[in-house]
């Protein structure tokens, strides 16, 4: 099998690379080959047996996307995207990243299908930003997609185009909207949502964090431990069952900027607690208001899809997978 991950440099994509390599398979079948890309060169996962494929590419520049299906991976994950937050303020580039790029993955692989009936599966990391107000208090699989971000409005448009690439016999392809991911490695990002992670990431290692929101802000999260099992999972799993359907709301965990002080309260102390301060910011508060708290994603759930159930084990995945069990 040879496996394609766009968007491998990535907190994500290295995830996702370094889980393929240590399980060597995929869906039962041995991973033969990874093909690895970014914009940025993505890192080799350790302890791969097979071919590994590292390249600098970007799938909004001309025949990008070809070269990269001309290889014929069997299965393609597009983590490659503009945050939320970037998108927003750099309109051009959200669209050409988030938008253009999708679109030209999708052509080239239509092109090779056409060919001889290529057919590749696809996992696209969509977002729950697709989701816009008015919202019920549980937000299901049936919701109305109508973003009022540029950022969802782009993922929006790809989820439909995979869609209907799929029901026409292109490719067989799955959206996966993801939670909000927390707690994030490294630094903070240009994510409106970066908050959630650099509110317990911070203050675990001594340092300082800013919230610039309201305490009573709920949302809906899961780890990235949790991230890389859905797409994994995305990649094996039967889409016959869901038809021309092909966007589904991955499982997560509901829960207020409060419920994540107080599991870092309980897991580090009031020492940690006190290294978050209080910063409002107007464009951060408008965008999240414009998210919802809440969903049932009964499909994702009855595939077998699973996340967290407390902050407390986001924070302790955290903890075990980047801090080698050690907090401040």
């Amino acid at each position: 099998m040879h496996v394609l991950v766009i968007g491998a440099a990535g907190m994500i994509g290295r995830k996702l690379t370094q889980r393929l390599a240590a399980d060597g398979a995929l869906d039962g079948r041995k991973i033969a080959e990874l093909t690895l890309t970014d914009i940025f060169e993505p890192t080799a996962p350790k302890g791969f047996g097979g071919k590994i494929n590292i390249e600098r590419s970007d799938l909004s520049r001309t025949g990008a996307a070809a070269a990269l299906v001309a290889k014929r991976p069997d299965v393609i994950f597009n983590l490659a995207a503009v945050v939320s937050g970037e998108a927003e303020a750099d309109f051009e580039k959200g669209y050409r990243i988030n938008l253009d790029g999708g679109r030209s993955l999708f052509e080239a692989i239509r092109l090779e299908n056409q060919k001889d009936g290529y057919r590749p599966r696809v996992v696209f990391c969509s977002s729950l930003a697709v989701f816009g107000p008015p919202f019920p208090k549980l937000i299901g699989d049936e919701f109305l997609t109508a973003p009022l971000t540029s950022y969802g409005t782009q993922k929006a448009i790809v989820e439909m185009l995979l869609a209907d690439y799929s029901r026409r016999g292109f490719f067989d392809g799955v959206s996966i909207r993801l939670p909000t991911i927390c707690i994030r490695p490294g630094k903070p990002n240009a994510a409106a949502s970066g908050f959630f992670s650099n509110i317990l990431r911070e203050p675990l290692v001594g340092l300082e964090a800013i919230l610039p929101v309201a305490d009573t802000v709920r949302h809906w999260f899961a780890s990235p431990r949790s991230a890389v099992g859905f797409l994994v999972h995305a990649a094996a799993i039967d889409l016959s069952y869901l038809g021309a359907r092909r966007n589904l709301i991955m499982p997560g965990l509901s829960a207020t900027v409060a419920d994540e002080i107080e599991a870092l309260r309980s897991f580090a102390g009031e020492k940690a607690v006190a290294l978050i301060k209080r910063v409002p910011d107007e464009r951060i508060i408008k965008i999240v208001d414009g998210w919802a708290e809440d969903y049932e994603p009964t499909l994702a759930l009855s595939l077998g899809f699973r996340a967290e159930s407390s902050f407390g084990e986001i924070i302790q995945a955290h903890v075990e997978d980047e801090l080698e069990g050690r907090t401040a």
